[in-house]
């Protein structure tokens, strides 16, 4: 367990997803977690976790040795505003798209150690990617705590931080990419006469087991599908048709967009 006073500034989808997960995995206290949010209704959801909802952003810096940035790239610079001088001299974590280091210290306008951070909501459920900037001003101890912190909600990748605005066109918005697919495989099968809630069962299923089977064995996306693929088979006649209308086209292009607009909201 983590013996730091970790505060939340913003809990929405995200913000509350990690916190979640740090709660029901105990690697926090809940009396050691503060959080506040502009939101009544999502202060109100918080009080439900058991964790310590605070009247204002000032008030959370100064309770806190870890500060969890999670409001919207927008509304960062007001958000820094109201919480005064009390991050001065704080590790702040931040897991907002788009603004780097050198944009988020100008907001701060104080002098804290930063590590900025790509999650994915994913976390809620144990089974996140987290991709942390390597190249932080965190003690060796703070980040080791970080590993510590995001490591019971899925995976931690380090990654220097100019590669940050590419992670979150994978992993950071790759949970809608992959909702999408199996909503449309679902279709499919329903279009076939299979009972909507089984098709979501049984796609549901198959994305997670074939991404388990690839992070367990490390086998090659390419000899997965090649070991599913027999000679004129269902598989290779439903691979010709995902390449004759542009899947990995169309997949590639996804993750380009989500960089560029990640860098984008940092601008």
């Amino acid at each position: 367990m983590i013996d730091k006073k970790i505060g939340f500034i913003g809990a929405g989808n995200m913000g509350s997803a990690i916190l979640k997960g740090i709660v029901e995995s105990k690697t926090v206290a809940k009396e050691n977690i503060f959080v506040y949010d502009v939101s009544p209704a999502i202060r109100e959801k918080m009080q439900e976790y058991g964790v310590r909802v605070v009247a204002d952003n000032e008030t959370l810096g100064s309770l806190s040795d870890v500060v969890i940035l999670a409001v919207k790239p927008q509304y960062m610079k007001e958000t820094l505003a109201s919480a005064g001088n009390a991050l001065e001299g704080k590790c702040v974590i931040s897991i907002a798209a788009g603004l780097s280091s050198e944009k988020l210290r100008g907001m701060i306008g104080g002098n804290v150690r930063l590590l900025r951070t790509m999650p994915n909501t994913p976390a809620m459920v144990y089974a996140g990617a987290f991709a942390l900037c390597n190249d932080s001003d965190l003690t060796e101890e703070e980040k080791q705590m970080a590993q510590q912190l995001f490591a019971p909600l899925g995976i931690v990748e380090w990654v220097p931080e100019h590669l940050i605005d590419a992670v979150c066109g994978v992993s950071g918005s790759g949970p809608a990419y992959v909702a999408m697919f199996m909503e449309a495989m679902a279709d499919g099968g329903v279009r076939e006469g299979l009972p909507r809630a089984t098709a979501y069962q049984l796609a549901a299923q198959t994305v997670m087991g074939t991404a388990k089977w690839y992070l367990e064995s490390g086998t090659h996306p390419g000899v997965m599908k090649d070991m599913v693929t027999s000679p004129a088979g269902t598989t290779i006649a439903g691979c010709a048709a995902l390449e004759k209308n542009g899947l990995r086209n169309a997949v590639i292009e996804a993750v380009h967009a989500g960089t560029i607009r990640s860098k984008e909201l940092g601008d």
